[in-house]
């Protein structure tokens, strides 16, 4: 085998000049990646935020009905500036590309169905960096309650990330954007637990510090008898938020999207800890 400097020296003149300039191109990517790795680090454990949100080089479009369905269904995409609504639907094109729907019993995948359900998964991950949420990769909408090989019971909806895939009965689906104040949202929920499996699995930055604070809500209310019997007592989250953290994880996400106003003025340092784990700076939270 040549020695690499003796390779180098044996070649033209220019070819070496532009071997050089890769070379240091190259190491100075790597050396500014890992000190940029390191940084938004720091940076994320400071202010419990990524340095940036959103880097699109070549954006994404979703068709025209799509985009009606948003402007004429979807009240959180309604509430956003011009900008933010750009960046809804890239993220609503990549996160369609990615997953694949497929409808059970009969049920017809249409633009309606594809575009709220996507929907739903883009705004609850709006303010991370990392929204794909790779722990699952296959859609699977009933038209109502199904049975489920997993709990051996009809459910409205099932996330399973061994499988890879999220359920949902469309009619539940429906019916929990039908009334949007009553802190019940199949969809919301059951994203609510891809998110939380993510989080856990997952080291990118959003992860990060989405299961960091999580771990700070949990001490929050492990460190008072008082605030777990106040929430108890306030039956403003529904009692099967205590099943187990999973399911309480989720039930406060329906209420943070659904209420956050009764939220934040009756639970506070809680509304903060969500909010905090979601960055969800937009208008209404």
């Amino acid at each position: 085998m040549i020695p690499i400097p003796s390779l180098i020296s044996e070649m033209h003149p220019t070819t070496r000049l532009v071997f050089l300039i890769l070379f240091f191109v190259g190491m100075g990517w790597i050396v500014l990646s890992r000190f940029y790795i390191y940084f938004e680090q720091v940076f994320a454990k400071k202010y419990k935020r990524p340095f940036f949100l959103n880097s699109i080089i070549f954006r994404r479009q979703i068709s025209q009905d799509k985009r009606r369905i948003l402007e004429k269904e979807f009240s959180f995409y309604q509430k956003l500036s011009t900008k933010q609504k750009r960046i809804f639907r890239h993220r609503l094109a990549n996160f369609l590309r990615n997953k694949e729907f497929v409808g059970r019993d009969n049920f017809e995948i249409t633009t309606e169905v594809e575009t709220l359900i996507g929907a739903t998964a883009v705004m609850l991950t709006f303010g991370l960096k990392n929204y794909q949420l790779d722990v699952f990769h296959t859609i699977l909408v009933y038209p109502k309650s199904f049975y489920s090989k997993q709990g051996g019971t009809l459910h409205k909806g099932e996330f399973n990330p061994r499988m890879g895939l999220i359920a949902f009965s469309w009619e539940d689906f429906k019916f929990g954007y039908d009334i949007s104040n009553d802190n019940l949202n199949l969809g919301i929920h059951e994203f609510g637990h891809a998110m939380h499996f993510n989080s856990f699995k997952n080291g990118d930055i959003s992860s990060i510090i989405f299961s960091d604070t999580y771990k700070d809500l949990k001490r929050y209310l492990r460190s008072d008898e008082e605030k777990r019997k106040a929430l108890l007592d306030s039956k403003y989250f529904r009692a099967y938020a205590y099943t187990n953290e999973f399911e309480f994880f989720s039930v406060l996400l329906e209420c943070f999207m659904e209420t956050p106003r009764d939220f934040k003025a009756q639970f506070p340092k809680l509304y903060g800890y969500v909010k905090q784990m979601l960055n969800f700076n937009f208008a209404g939270y």
